[in-house]
């Protein structure tokens, strides 16, 4: 740690302990102790039964955990390669250029997501391209949505990436393409597995954008969430928000295994 005294540490790990567990910690303990109780009457709750996520691995709300996951993993692999491509391209840009590129990938995170999911419902909701009332308007609101993510987190890694072995490849005959291939993307691995798990992190918890566009046959889960709590079955809820944070903890921890693979190569 950067503190050394004694003194340091235990004031150190107290103002942690104070900052962390009412801010962050207690809000999900909460959340997890209801979603194994039936009532919650006093400080505490009670009638502890597992029934509620009985409930949340089946039927439709499995159904939505799905539509949450193949949501998520197809707009972060669209977000990774739009944002991959663009950082690439904006490497070669002079510095006003790539200013304008960045500021354009960061214009969606700008803005509520809200007016990103009413902006996509305007432009696809007329001919030539029709998309309202399809699957396909969430997974291009979610890609639009988390594609600043991974475009600034390659391009961070771009700018630090050492010339050097380019300039080696290149002055050893190799073709741009196979420098890309096999030199460039190989060394940005870790920033591109990094921005992926962002991406679907993200994804997964998306709401505001969702709630203006999804069909009645692509319901995500956080939207589920958000009508069970509105319902008054706040258990049920709870239960499928503890679903929805492990699985995307799970995934991420995937997604991290093989990202310290790529750093060790």
């Amino acid at each position: 740690m950067l503190v050394r005294s004694r003194a340091g540490r235990w004031t150190a790990w107290t103002v942690f302990g104070v900052l962390f567990l009412p801010l962050f910690a207690l809000p999900l303990l909460v959340v997890l102790a209801a979603s194994f109780a039936t009532n919650w009457s006093g400080a505490f709750p009670s009638g502890p039964t597992a029934e509620h996520y009985a409930a949340a691995v089946r039927g439709e709300s499995l159904q939505a955990l799905t539509t949450s996951l193949v949501t998520a993993v197809a707009a972060s692999l669209l977000a990774l390669l739009v944002g991959t491509w663009a950082a690439l391209a904006g490497s070669a840009l002079g510095g006003r250029a790539r200013k304008v590129l960045d500021a354009l990938f960061m214009l969606p995170v700008a803005v509520p997501s809200v007016v990103v999911g009413l902006a996509v419902l305007v432009a696809y909701s007329q001919p030539p391209l029709l998309l309202n009332g399809t699957r396909w308007i969430v997974i291009l609101a979610h890609t639009i949505l988390v594609t600043a993510f991974a475009h600034q987190s390659v391009s961070a890694a771009l700018r630090r990436l050492d010339p050097m072995y380019e300039q080696a490849a290149a002055g050893l005959g190799a073709r741009p393409s196979y420098v890309l291939l096999r030199v460039r993307l190989p060394l940005l691995l870790p920033s591109l597995n990094a921005a992926a798990g962002l991406c679907f992190a993200l994804s997964m918890g998306e709401l505001s954008a969702t709630m203006m566009l999804y069909p009645p046959d692509w319901l995500p889960l956080p939207v589920r969430i958000f009508t069970a709590t509105d319902r008054g079955s706040l258990f049920t809820g709870s239960a499928l928000a503890v679903v929805l944070m492990a699985t995307t903890l799970l995934v991420l921890l995937a997604v991290s295994r093989v990202r310290t693979k790529a750093s060790y190569r």
